[in-house]
């Protein structure tokens, strides 16, 4: 009995074919003195499906502005088409999953730099004791929770 072939999320070929298209319409346009044509339908679904499956991954998963991530990454990917040369490369999965990529390395680096500064604030305000329990309770302490989340940033 013959194996199915397993069904991917994004056709690699139609992709191409629809950028394709969309690069000889911004031709068009240039030419015609016209301005830059929108990116269509199908290739916005294609970079928000290419966004969202990375952000099932393993190393992306657990943080709690994966919407965030998703967005930075769509984003980056229609800031970026027009540098998509279908000469050069007939795989633009893979270049704009290396642009979804480090758009979400970059955001949670942003995140992280936002948490530093939080951290600071709460340091030098003096209000880390609200941070500790008394008595039988477990010691929620300011450090036991900064050291958590950077635990949580590390994986």
């Amino acid at each position: 009995m013959a194996e199915k072939k397993k069904q991917h999320y994004l056709d690699n070929k139609e992709f191409l074919l629809s950028l394709i298209t969309y690069k000889k319409s911004v031709e068009k346009a240039e030419q015609a003195g016209l301005p830059k044509p929108r990116v269509n339908n199908y290739i916005g679904g294609c970079f928000l499906k290419i966004a969202t499956h990375l952000s099932y991954r393993p190393n992306f998963i657990n943080y709690m502005y994966k919407d965030d991530m998703v967005c930075d990454g769509v984003e980056n990917c229609i800031q970026y088409v027009d540098n998509f040369d279908p000469n050069k490369s007939s795989n633009p999965f893979a270049y704009f999953t290396q642009i979804v990529y480090f758009a979400f390395l970059r955001r949670i680096a942003k995140e992280k730099r936002q948490m530093d500064i939080k951290d600071k604030i709460v340091e030098r305000s003096g209000y880390d004791h609200l941070f500790t329990s008394d008595g039988d309770e477990i010691n929620n302490s300011y450090s036991q929770i900064k050291s958590t989340i950077e635990y949580t940033y590390r994986n």
